[in-house]
């Protein structure tokens, strides 16, 4: 059974966050066109945004741009979508990857398993992988647009639709009071294009080592990162302090 199939709902409210989410994409545009990027992990939830920015014609060079990091590490299933996304909507993917010398020097120094023999190893490959290529992604931009939920996750139930970043640029969270049932309603609505590997019971999908499925009854995020705390299952992209301990929304309702 695919996930469109599990999760496809069309819950009360529905157009109105819709409408919402394209009016603060809209806005977004307006306001940073051409140094604003959509900072995809080509996980649905972006998936979802990359189809409204496209379908709303706010991509491209003076809109929004989709880039995406490509770590290495990711499954082939994942960077299978870059060119569906090229050949769906037309619009160009800026692919951002981690120094090839300092992945050989921390893989030799280390070894490839690095990430599960501490918390500062993990945190030190997440660098390398993903923070420094995010900040060559984010260089002479104003904005981003992320597709976080607060259903992800407890360190995620609080987040607002936009916030300053902390490094001078705003962050657009568009969807964040979207529920899992919205988002796939979204996908099966619009046949918009998504990772396989989320029929596998996988909601949150990032490097290959750091991604297993989920049971029913856990959270979105528990098959990342899944030997640690939760309070650390966060790669540095998104870091809140503070998190609340409620909220956490299970994966395997259908609402």
């Amino acid at each position: 059974m695919s996930a469109i199939d599990l999760y496809a709902r069309k819950t009360p409210g529905f157009e109105d966050r819709l409408a919402h989410t394209v009016a603060v994409l809209k806005e977004a545009a307006a306001a940073h066109g051409g140094r604003i990027v959509q900072s995809t992990s080509l996980g649905v939830e972006d998936m979802v945004l990359t189809d409204l920015i496209a379908r709303h014609g706010l991509g491209g060079d003076k809109g929004i741009a989709i880039a995406t990091l490509d770590t290495g590490m990711l499954h082939a299933e994942t960077l299978a979508l870059i060119p569906r996304i090229e050949q769906r909507y037309g619009l160009a993917v800026e692919v951002f990857k981690p120094v090839q010398e300092s992945v050989i020097h921390f893989v030799a120094t280390n070894g490839k398993d690095a990430m599960y023999q501490s918390l500062e190893l993990r945190k030190a490959c997440c660098g390398l992988r993903k923070m420094e290529p995010l900040a060559r992604m984010m260089a002479g931009r104003s904005a981003w647009v992320t597709g976080l939920r607060r259903e992800q996750s407890n360190t995620r139930a609080v987040v607002p639709f936009s916030e300053d970043d902390g490094q001078g640029r705003i962050k657009f969270n568009p969807l964040a009071d979207w529920s899992w049932n919205d988002v796939w309603h979204h996908v099966a609505t619009n046949d918009v294009p998504y990772n396989p590997l989320h029929d596998e019971f996988m909601p949150s999908i990032g490097c290959a080592p750091c991604t297993r499925a989920i049971a029913v009854g856990e959270d979105f995020r528990a098959g990342r990162w899944w030997w640690e705390d939760e309070k650390a299952k966060e790669c540095g992209l998104h870091v809140k302090e503070d998190a609340p301990e409620g909220a956490v929304s299970m994966i395997g309702e259908k609402r």
